[in-house]
């Protein structure tokens, strides 16, 4: 039996293959376990054990194996809790009703002018994506903002465009999946990476909105400068006074919504109800809002309270004096000591909130097998060297720029899973050459963000143009150039502002 050193720690193996045989095997690996998610044959937590796990033994990790995973799992531990935590806090804030108020706000703010209405949409869907889930954006913005668009005539593709350039954007914020991914995968932590891409974020965020109001115009322009209200009755129903049919993604018959906005109903498997559209017979695009100003969970007299917590913790987050997973502990636990204060409803919130965190914290862990196997194996380390005697010297020192301009399309055409936990590593192991940090490469690898949350590989979007009945290409055609100026912008932004080098 032989040793292999990785970083601190040896491990036993059973044989060293030649540094060729490792570059084979490291990105065989990585195009395997890219294929399975992709094509959906395992889902990514399966496949970041299992594949690894395989060509771990292929390339003579033996009984070491074992000692690598936990080696990895270990330094992954405080991004699980992070995960885990930050979900609950947030879930629990929109829970108790601190988002309520702000949607009330913007539409009673908006009333019947396109532009505004638009703006309104993305200053939601920015909101809401404080949350890190972008099923969770979607599902509140469509429910609050979709029957307005349908009263005023207005296109649902905008409403789709606008909030997935804004979760887009936001989905770099340290609980996010892409941010979270690159910290493990280089064994760093989120608020190195997040918070001097503060400037980046929101600039962004500016774009966005520029993006969103002049979108907003062409609406205004489109409905001639006013909304047309005729197609609508008093009771705004539809012109034969029955709901009006919502086309789903395709062209496909999707939910019949009657625009009577003040109804409340129950949808089929829903925690609570939809409130801001009459849900006919036979819809399940609307399900799991959390919206309903009748849940049980509301708890309107502590609004003020649950204000200054959520104020306090993302200032602790910002000026960094604790570890993240730490504030959201005790943000979490204060919460719902105040919110929940009797065990049963406290342990009612926490199950509420379990599925998301299962989901989210099991893949966090998972990726312990293939860190750990890249590592422990040295597959890392050859592939790294290989990659750096391919890539021409002249390039070598602009590599975290390269990184980020790779990040656009590689993260569109590929899950975040096998970017940031196949790819990422083997970019920053080569430009470490040339005196790049890895924590300056998970930054840039960051940026194409805005442009990846459009990929038909990401379930949250599918969802959106659901919820819309809009179709993924009417999207894509609107949103994909828009969102990469946006990611262009941010790493711009980065390279401006010392966070991202131009030149290593």
């Amino acid at each position: 039996m032989g040793t292999i050193r990785a970083e601190d720690a040896e491990y036993t193996v059973a044989f060293i293959p030649p540094d060729g045989v490792l570059v084979i095997l490291g990105f065989a690996m990585v195009l395997v376990f890219m294929a399975l998610i992709m094509t959906k044959r395992l889902t990514p937590m399966v496949a970041l054990i299992t594949v690894p796990a395989v060509f771990g033994l292929f390339a003579g990790a033996g009984l070491g194996l074992g000692d690598m995973v936990l080696d990895a799992i270990k330094s992954m531990a405080p991004t699980a809790a992070l995960l885990m935590f930050a979900i609950m806090y947030f879930g629990i804030m929109i829970d108790v009703g601190l988002f309520d108020p702000l949607i009330r706000w913007i539409t009673r703010l908006l009333g019947n002018d396109p532009a505004k209405v638009v703006v309104g949409t993305a200053l939601l869907a920015g909101a809401v994506s404080l949350d890190g889930d972008g099923s969770t954006t979607f599902i509140i913005t469509t429910s609050a903002m979709l029957p307005l668009y349908l009263r005023l005539g207005m296109s649902p593709v905008v409403l789709t465009c606008v909030a997935g350039l804004m979760n887009g954007t936001m989905n770099i914020v340290p609980w996010g999946g892409p941010t979270v991914r690159a910290a493990t995968a280089l064994g760093l932590e989120p608020t190195d990476i997040f918070v001097p891409m503060l400037p980046s974020l929101a600039a962004g965020i500016i774009v966005s909105l520029g993006f969103a109001w002049f979108l907003g115009l062409a609406e205004r322009k489109r409905l001639g400068g006013s909304v047309d209200l005729s197609r609508m009755d008093s009771s705004g129903e539809g012109p034969l006074g029955g709901p009006r049919l919502v086309r789903g993604a395709g062209g496909r018959p999707g939910a019949a919504v009657s625009l009577r906005t003040g109804s409340m109903v129950a949808v089929r498997g829903a925690r609570v109800s939809v409130p801001v559209a009459q849900v006919i017979e036979g819809d399940t695009a609307m399900a799991d809002t959390i919206l309903d100003p009748q849940r049980p969970t509301l708890r309107p007299k502590l609004i003020w309270f649950n204000l200054a917590l959520t104020i306090a913790v993302m200032v602790v987050l910002v000026i960094d004096v604790f570890p993240l997973a730490f504030v959201f502990m005790i943000g979490a636990a204060i919460a719902l000591i105040v919110n929940f204060p009797k065990l049963k409803t406290q342990a009612d919130e926490i199950v509420a909130h379990a599925p998301s965190i299962v989901g989210v914290v099991s893949m966090v862990l998972a990726a312990g097998v293939l860190v750990g196997v890249l590592n422990g194996t040295g597959m890392v380390d050859a592939m790294a060297t290989w990659v750096t005697e391919v890539i021409p010297s002249s390039l070598g020192p602009f590599m975290a720029v390269i990184t980020g301009v790779l990040s656009i399309p590689f993260t569109f055409f590929m899950s975040n899973d096998a970017f940031y936990f196949g790819i990422l590593p083997i970019l920053a192991e080569s430009a470490s050459s040339y005196g790049i940090d890895p924590v300056e490469m998970a930054r840039a690898s960051i940026t194409g963000q805005p442009v990846h949350l459009q990929s038909p590989l990401v379930p949250a979007i599918l969802l959106l143009v659901s919820l819309a009945g809009v179709n993924l290409g009417d999207h894509h055609r609107k949103v994909l150039w828009r969102a990469v100026i946006v990611s262009l912008v941010m790493l711009v932004v980065g390279v401006l502002v010392g966070a991202i080098p131009f030149l290593g």
